[in-house]
């Protein structure tokens, strides 16, 4: 009995080996899997391009040109220890123009976005008793590049105050700003454009290196020449202000602001940055 059944073992494990049912051998390797999928974009999901003038469309505007180069000598400079200069204009012969803002009490997020696409540079002359509400909107301008000057604490006609009362509403005002901005502004506005050699003198002690005037002004739609043939010169520094709809009848500031945009380009200039000229 043993016999035939070691027998029949044999056989059977003779028929599985010519079958290839024993263990399990390694066969070849499978193939690939292939797709018709494109490999991975690498710029996938990043934003294109925006086309040259675009943001300036979305303002209804048209791209400035460049300004020239700023001068290696700054044509307005106070002499040390000399009288602090007041000045309506720079010194040029280039088609630039100089854009300021005045105040600070209208705070329109428009505005901030507007000046981020737009990238033309402006110097803002803030008021303590006008930003206080909201000291950080104008962080986001500031970091932009914007020019961040003095325009006194409380807005005062300086004439009517003395020489330490002046002082104090300068002073005061420098202080203010570096400590929210981390910066102490060189440029100062008096209110109203009121100013006497007391004006001066209080500047002079609080660092600023010039008192800063205007040759035009930005009304709702128009502007104010002060000379008779009106229209821009080279150089000429333009007042603006952080103004409303209550204050533009029901226009926005950023439709103030276009306005004047294109009053400049309609006359052949371009916008420069004032801090580069004193």
């Amino acid at each position: 009995m043993k016999k035939t059944l070691a027998l029949w073992a044999a056989l059977t494990a003779a028929a599985l080996l010519m079958t290839g049912c024993g263990a399990e051998q390694p066969g070849p390797a499978a193939a690939p899997a292939t797709t018709d999928a494109p490999a991975a974009d690498p710029s996938a999901g990043r934003k294109a391009p925006e086309a040259p003038g675009a943001a300036y469309r979305r303002w209804g505007l048209k791209p400035f040109p460049a300004p020239p180069a700023p001068p290696a000598v700054k044509p307005v400079t106070r002499t040390p220890g000399g009288p602090v200069p007041v000045i309506s204009d720079i010194p040029t012969t280039e088609k630039i123009v100089f854009i300021t803002i005045d105040d600070g009490a209208e705070k329109d997020p428009a505005f901030v976005r507007m000046m981020k696409d737009l990238k033309v540079p402006v110097t803002m002359f803030l008021t303590d008793s006008a930003v206080r509400t909201d000291y950080g909107y104008f962080t986001p301008l500031v970091a932009q590049g914007h020019g961040l000057a003095n325009h006194t604490l409380t807005h005062p006609n300086l004439r009517t105050l003395s020489e330490e009362g002046q002082r104090r509403e300068i002073c005061g005002q420098q202080t203010k700003l570096a400590q929210r901005y981390g910066t102490t502004p060189r440029l100062f506005r008096p209110p109203y454009g009121n100013w006497n050699e007391a004006t001066r003198a209080a500047a002079g002690t609080c660092g600023v290196d010039a008192i800063v005037l205007w040759r035009e002004s930005m009304q709702i739609k128009n502007m104010q020449y002060q000379r008779a043939d009106r229209k821009l010169h080279p150089g000429d520094i333009i007042l603006a202000h952080f103004r409303g709809p209550s204050e533009l009848k029901g226009r926005t500031m950023t439709e103030m602001t276009a306005t004047m945009l294109r009053r400049i380009q309609e006359q052949g200039f371009t916008v420069a940055r004032l801090e580069d000229y004193v």
